[in-house]
């Protein structure tokens, strides 16, 4: 009787762990789709910023070239 009490405790410890495990790892996947979203999101930030940048290089060149002809 006594085995079958610790067979049953450890059985019962195992399912928790594996219970536990596959929490787990269904947040890490939430959190590593999450990072993969933010990664994106990072990137279109960054190519947005540089095509902004870019256009007020071309801006700038504007004025200058203005500026210079202006003054012969």
């Amino acid at each position: 009787m006594q085995e079958q009490t610790n067979l049953d405790r450890l059985s019962e410890k195992v399912s928790q762990i594996l219970s536990e495990y596959n929490e787990l790892k269904s947040e890490n996947d939430t959190i590593k789709n999450e990072l993969t979203i933010l990664k994106a999101q990072k990137d279109q930030e960054v190519a947005r910023l540089l095509e902004e940048n870019a256009m007020k290089d071309l801006e700038i060149e504007e004025i200058v070239n203005k500026i210079e002809s202006m003054l012969g």
